[in-house]
């Protein structure tokens, strides 16, 4: 699928612009995010918010949101905020500390802040919350930025 953006376009965006479009490309192109129900709320230069509702089938043995969808949501937010300059970016590493469990309908929050961005390296931090504002897990991300750009044909 072609992206919706022209190199034009992207030239006269916005740093804001540039992310919301970014974040979109990468989520129409991003069947895991889209079969968990992931949706952006907000977006700008290395930051990213984005909210799933925990449903029935994500629930372990314990009738609690499994960690790997908790790890997911997170990573996804992370994914995004440090691709939010529409410069291909990927993980390096990345780590998880779960704090409280997720329920089935609790509707969380990852909210992803860069800490440092130098050369092709960064360093993300990835807090998850549910509707009542309870952190449930703590990420961090350390991203690497490859060649070429998220939104296909802009590049310099």
């Amino acid at each position: 699928m072609a992206d919706q953006y022209s190199a034009a376009d992207v030239a006269a965006m916005s740093p804001d612009e540039l992310a919301w479009a970014s974040a979109k490309t990468l989520f129409d192109r991003e069947p895991a995010a889209q079969d968990m129900g992931i949706e952006i709320i907000t977006m700008s230069a290395g930051k990213a918010e984005l909210k799933m509702t925990v449903q029935h089938r994500m629930l372990n043995g314990h009738a609690t949101c499994h960690g790997g969808y908790l790890f997911a949501l997170a990573d996804t937010a992370f994914a995004y905020a440090c691709n939010s300059r529409n410069q291909n970016t990927v993980a390096a590493g990345c780590s998880i500390e779960y704090l409280a469990p997720g329920r089935e309908g609790d509707v969380l929050r990852a909210v992803a802040e860069e800490r440092s961005l130098a050369g092709r390296t960064g360093c993300y931090d990835i807090s998850v919350f549910n509707q009542d504002e309870t952190l449930l897990a703590l990420f961090r991300g350390k991203s690497y930025k490859i060649r070429g750009a998220v939104i296909e044909g802009s590049e310099d």
